[in-house]
């Protein structure tokens, strides 16, 4: 392990060393000056091989080894590295100073061997215990934020799910309506789903939910766009910031690329290949609405574009009053 001795005596620094490095620990860097210190923390904090021990000589030139210790304590990159302050002075006053600016443990001068190698060991020790801790709160940090985005998706098509739709929504619609901004919303359904899981059985129809699934989510392109599972063969857009020319060109783009990739449907009255209904509505969110108003809208185009034939987009344009207009 990494040992740091921040002290202006080469006598005192030529004694540490030769009893840490009897002790097992010849890895050690000497300074005469906490801003040297500082240079040393910082390069090895960058080059990934952090101090894992400061023995910090109380009484070195310049900024005193008390305020030299404040410094490096209130440094969030060092503040979990143990500091053992060396002093001549064991007077009260003195220590508690030491242990205020965030010394963990002290020796007084003349160095004895094994007060040095007894106080390093129990340091190191610590430092050990802290790692590991940290290491496990990283690993449980990590571990939390994917159980989170895992929660947010849905299990076969790896979209959002319609839990992560529902609270983006509302997020959405408020921000959008803070910002006077218009917020689109598309609602899309596979055209005579049951009947394609019908001929060809469960097992092609979740392979066609998740072809179907891509071919959506290559419709949009901005990060704050989702594209989300609504429920079996129903998915849904949220696009912020975008008008209905802008979310009627999404849905246009999704038809293009259905085409595309024709993925073949035995058992439809419409096409010979899969295609999907699209509703689409957009708005400016306020006061007098809700996000369910949006939501509303959007169903009704997409029961517009069932009843005119399916295979088709159907669009409604919301004022910012809340007033539905077609």
């Amino acid at each position: 392990m990494k040992i740091l001795i921040v002290s202006d005596s080469k006598a005192s620094v030529a004694q540490l060393e030769g009893i840490l490095t009897n002790a097992g620990y010849p890895n050690t860097t000497a300074v005469p000056t906490f801003q040297r210190a500082m240079g040393v923390l910082s390069i090895s904090e960058q080059t990934k091989s952090p101090v894992d021990l400061i023995l910090m000589d109380i009484d070195i030139k310049g900024i005193n080894g008390i305020a030299a210790t404040l410094t490096i304590k209130s440094n969030n990159e060092f503040q979990d590295i143990p500091i053992i302050a060396i002093t001549c002075q064991d007077d009260e006053a003195t220590l508690d100073r030491a242990f205020a600016a965030g010394a963990s443990d002290y020796i007084v001068k003349p160095v004895s061997r094994i007060e040095l190698r007894a106080r390093v060991r129990s340091a190191l020790q610590l430092r050990r215990e802290m790692v590991k801790r940290k290491l496990r709160e990283r690993e449980l940090e990590r571990l939390a934020r994917k159980l989170e985005r895992l929660s947010n998706l849905d299990g076969l098509t790896g979209i959002a799910n319609r839990r992560c739709f529902d609270d983006t929504l509302v997020k959405e619609w408020v921000r959008n309506g803070r910002e006077d901004a218009e917020l689109g919303l598309l609602m899309i359904d596979i055209d005579h789903f049951k009947g394609y899981n019908d001929a060809l059985g469960h097992l092609d129809g979740d392979s066609c939910l998740c072809a179907v699934a891509d071919a959506i989510r290559t419709a949009v392109h901005r990060p704050g766009d989702l594209v989300a599972r609504y429920g079996g063969e129903e998915f849904a857009i949220i696009l912020p910031k975008t008008d209905y020319v802008g979310a009627k060109s999404v849905a246009d783009t999704i038809h293009a690329n259905l085409a595309k990739i024709c993925i073949k449907h035995p058992n439809s009255s419409v096409s010979r290949t899969v295609t999907v209904s699209i509703g689409v509505a957009s708005g400016i969110p306020a006061c007098e609405t809700a996000p369910d108003h949006l939501l509303l809208a959007a169903d009704r185009a997409l029961y517009q574009a069932k009843q005119s034939g399916r295979n088709r987009t159907e669009s409604v344009s919301l004022p910012k009053l809340g007033t539905i207009r077609h």
